[in-house]
């Protein structure tokens, strides 16, 4: 189980999260749900461990670990991964190349060619083409959920998966989510879309940087349609939990 236990991250006296308390079990879906700016992204660097966001105070535990002070790659070794809201570039890298670690992970071929198509791309058309620059970035962000899955990670946390891909293909996301799960992960989805939430078994409202409601995914999505919009909970700096 991942938790944060009254986790805060503060910059320069001002609390970008404040008393962040959430579980994730396994094999379980999870989505995190807010307007842009209300700490989405900020929340899912902390969990990861990202440069320099780090708790001010609480502690993430993860299978029963205190990780608050390990690395991005201690975390990654523990199962953990992310996929960026906005995929990194690289340069003079294959498809294929890139989904191997450059020939690091040893994937079988007919594996790379079914996860692929599973994100939507043609393995005959895509594996050998240039990963920087050549890329839309729907395409990209398509190769980027390819690499996660071919990680087979314990939880993944993806960053608004559907950023850049037309929305058509919401159901190649949900099939990539179950994909995980089917796998053995636990999948916790950042969005600001209902259509996204829709998918998942359990859900969090963030507000302001603090968790303001946690329940069904269809009770969350009805607050935050008919309450966020307009809300006038922003720049409030503590909220206490509502239980929907």
């Amino acid at each position: 189980m991942l938790i944060l236990d009254n986790v805060s991250l503060n910059r320069n006296e001002k609390y970008i999260l404040k008393g962040i308390n959430a579980a994730f079990e396994p094999g379980k879906v999870y989505s995190i749900l807010g307007t842009n700016g209300a700490g989405k992204s900020s929340l899912a660097y902390l969990i990861m461990g990202i440069n320099d966001y780090r708790p001010s105070s609480g502690k993430i535990v993860l299978d029963g670990e205190d990780i608050t002070s390990l690395s991005v790659t201690e975390r990654a070794k523990r199962g953990l991964t992310l996929l960026w809201q906005e995929p990194v570039r690289f340069q003079g890298l294959t498809v294929e190349q890139y989904l191997t670690l450059g020939g690091k992970i040893k994937v079988p071929a007919d594996q790379i060619d079914s996860t692929l198509e599973l994100v939507g791309l043609l393995p005959e058309l895509y594996k050998s083409r240039m990963v920087d620059g050549l890329l839309s970035g729907g395409e990209r962000k398509r190769v980027e959920l390819a690499s996660i899955l071919l990680l087979k990670p314990k939880y993944a946390i993806l960053d608004e998966p559907d950023s850049g891909i037309d929305i058509m293909s919401l159901s190649m996301i949900e099939e990539v989510v179950q994909y995980i799960v089917k796998n053995g992960g636990t999948v916790i989805v950042i969005t600001h879309r209902e259509e996204i939430a829709k998918i998942s078994q359990e859900a969090y409202l963030l507000c302001s940087g603090s968790i303001f409601a946690h329940g069904l995914p269809s009770k969350i999505i009805e607050y935050y349609k008919n309450k966020c919009d307009g809300c006038s909970h922003a720049n409030i700096p503590s909220l206490g939990e509502v239980k929907i």
